[in-house]
């Protein structure tokens, strides 16, 4: 996961305070995506000296707010509606921009999820039938594999188990968005924390 992606998503919603920002990433991602607070507030100091997020005052006791700047918002949004993905973090990607867009109060979810099902269904094609995958596996035993040959069969079975799974799940996920139109997307927690940091206010 991006935590530099998912909190100017988060901040698309409205200004927010660090430990506020470090609640909301864990509960929007459903606690799969838990990081400290400390990575949370530092992620926004590199945020603010990049220019896509600033200053947005402080809350009325004190806490020092950020709002993504339109440079910040436009990353978010490329970021939200992609569907490519660093090598190993393809279903992780997935879940998360689907957990994300599906907690915001207005976002086009069903088109991240039509987009989605284009590219895995696209990879499934490419990467061969279940059958293909198994017969190409039957044949290893008894042969002689050159060196590489075999994990590059299971690296490609692999592949397919995934996209399978990916168009399940974003299956099963559009039918609950579709079942239940306006229940997942919310706006931001407002009751405030018992104690957190208390960093410096952005520039």
């Amino acid at each position: 996961m991006s935590v530099r992606s998912c909190l100017l998503v988060i901040l698309s919603i409205g200004p927010a305070y660090g430990f506020q920002l470090h609640a909301e990433l864990s509960s929007r991602t459903a606690g799969r995506r838990n990081v400290n607070a400390g990575q949370v507030y530092g992620t926004l100091e590199r945020l603010v000296k990049q220019g896509v997020v600033e200053s947005a005052g402080t809350t009325d006791d004190g806490l020092p707010l950020y709002r993504a700047t339109a440079t910040g918002l436009g990353e978010a949004s490329a970021w939200l509606t992609a569907t490519e993905s660093a090598v190993g973090e393809e279903w992780n990607d997935l879940v998360d921009r689907v957990l994300l867009a599906s907690s915001l109060p207005d976002s086009d979810v069903l088109g991240i999820i039509a987009r989605y099902r284009t590219h895995w269904q696209a990879d499934l094609t490419a990467s061969g039938s279940a059958a293909e995958h198994d017969a190409a596996l039957a044949t290893v035993h008894g042969g002689k594999l050159r060196p590489g040959s075999g994990q590059d069969l299971l690296c490609a079975a692999a592949r397919h188990a995934l996209a399978t799974a990916a168009l399940a799940w974003l299956d099963s996920s559009e039918r609950a968005l579709v079942a239940a139109p306006g229940e997942f997307g919310h706006g931001l927690n407002l009751q405030k924390p018992r104690r957190g940091r208390r960093p410096a206010v952005a520039a």
